[in-house]
């Protein structure tokens, strides 16, 4: 039976929950305290129909919160008109310049605003994990770190399989290399096989882990494969998502499928399509750092962040809430991204 962990990191401005399985993380939730609650996945709202485009049989909708407009597929059933309330759910979370994809309930009335809020990190822990003990504290803080780290990596090695994988984003597709190191002394063809089927159940994971979707296209190794047992092994390394679209194995080696987008991806909740939350990311990474020492040190009186002004700015009213024992000292002589945390 494999073990799994979970973890939940509480920071001042933003809630993460990690889950990890035999050791390898497979989740990163991330929910910051500013972010429209509107655009989270679950989330029921209230909405003003703004535009209907017959065209792409949808129409756009007002959710009263900031950025795009949510895209609401139509089917079928009753087809909202430009200027109608309507009841909607969020699907699918806002993505690069996109606002979030909805799904309509039914009529409503009155402006534009939150219902209920989809399920916050700690629900969503219970769901992917159930019955399993949330780890906070110390602990929780590093696997946030470790969790982001391997969420931004593109390669990965696994020396115990001579696995080489490497797991990219495209504006049009997510890209998985399986390669395999031949190793003397090991039967080539069974290592290749390995490869093959360690590489599917690391590149869900990793797909999983940073919160992608889309069409996925997976190069194997090898050309003579076998299409069953490759076709069962992308099931079973893909089974957590009930939705996913798989496609045959072509004559090149590569397997496509299609993941259903849900989450928005951990880059852009991190940098920004922009590069419009890098600062918030870095006042935030400081605040984890201090909050770390503050739980390392209960002895030490007073725990301050010197760093750079912008940051010091965004960080003030975080940093307040870790109580009396911290604060925040702005320096220009600080680079942005380089705080330190010094005693008194």
């Amino acid at each position: 039976m494999s073990a799994v962990e979970a973890f939940l990191d509480d920071t001042p401005g933003e809630t993460r929950g990690m889950v990890a399985r035999d050791g390898r993380f497979e989740h990163l939730i991330v929910h910051r305290d500013d972010d429209p609650p509107q655009n989270r996945l679950g989330a029921r709202s209230v909405g003003r129909v703004i535009e209907v485009q017959a065209g792409f049989n949808a129409a756009f909708v007002d959710l009263g919160a900031p950025g795009p407009a949510a895209f609401l597929p139509m089917g079928q059933g009753a087809r909202p008109r430009e200027g109608d309330r309507i009841e909607v759910v969020t699907t699918a979370e806002p993505r690069e310049k996109k606002g979030p994809t909805v799904r309509l309930i039914g009529p409503a009335e009155g402006s534009p605003h939150l219902i209920a809020p989809g399920p916050d990190v700690s629900t969503l822990l219970a769901r992917i994990a159930p019955n399993t003990p949330v780890q906070t504290g110390l602990a929780a803080i590093q696997a946030s770190w470790d969790a982001e780290e391997e969420a931004f990596a593109a390669g990965h090695l696994f020396l115990e399989a001579a696995l080489d994988l490497a797991v990219e984003r495209t504006r049009a597709l997510v890209a998985v290399d399986i390669d395999y190191t031949h190793m003397p002394g090991r039967d080539a063809k069974r290592g290749r096989h390995r490869a093959n089927l360690e590489g599917l159940g690391h590149a869900a994971r990793l797909i999983r882990l940073k919160s992608w979707g889309g069409l996925v296209a997976i190069d194997l190794v090898g050309s003579r494969l076998d299409a069953e047992a490759i076709a069962q092994a992308a099931r079973a390394a893909f089974s957590d998502e009930p939705e996913i679209v798989f496609g045959p194995l072509n004559r090149f080696g590569v397997l496509q499928l299609s993941v259903p987008w849900r989450r928005t991806p951990i880059e852009d909740l991190l940098q920004g399509p922009d590069g419009d939350r890098v600062a918030m990311t870095a006042a935030l990474a400081m605040i984890r750092r201090l909050r770390m020492r503050l739980l390392q040190d209960t002895a030490t009186p007073r725990y301050a962040v010197r760093c750079a002004p912008a940051e010091a700015t965004l960080a003030a009213p975080l940093v307040a809430r870790l109580g009396p024992r911290a604060a925040v000292v702005a320096d220009p002589a600080v680079r942005p991204g380089h705080a330190d945390i010094e005693e008194g």
